[in-house]
């Protein structure tokens, strides 16, 4: 293939600006109407002592490490439901510190159940408490 030097020139300002082989292919085609394959492309800018400009990868900050949220006494939130659950002397919703949900219910031995949304999921000791404070507060309100 036999490029003018006003070509060559506009593929090495198309190189500078950073135009890759696909792109360099594309514009060939659509200003030149010559078509080569990604290789010749390739090859073409080897001959031409060029070099494509790598693209710059952004820099990722190494992980941090994880540690476990501290969970504060109080930002547990409780709610009784309107109508009980079978089996239940009263139920409802708590949602924990850390955001996890869960359905609990009080049954009719006085044993208080507690069945989480993701399974095998445990408060943290805190959040116990808060959560026991939160529903005698809510149920003496109630008159429960």
């Amino acid at each position: 293939m036999t490029l003018t030097d006003d070509q060559k020139s506009l593929i090495l300002r198309w190189i500078e600006e950073g135009a890759g082989p696909s792109e360099i292919q594309k514009r060939l085609k659509e200003e030149f109407q010559i078509s080569i394959t990604y290789l010749e492309t390739r090859l073409l800018a080897d001959d031409l002592k060029l070099n494509f400009k790598e693209p710059e990868r952004p820099v990722e900050p190494p992980p941090l490490p994880v540690e476990e949220p501290v969970t504060a006494p109080g930002t547990v939130s409780v709610t009784i439901d309107q109508i009980t659950r079978p089996g239940a002397m009263i139920s409802g919703r708590t949602t924990f510190s850390d955001g996890q949900t869960a359905a609990w219910y009080l049954d009719q031995a006085g044993r208080l159940g507690l069945d989480a949304t993701t399974a095998g999921y445990r408060p943290s000791q805190p959040d116990v408490i808060a959560f026991q404070t939160e529903l005698e507060k809510l149920a003496r309100a109630q008159g429960l």
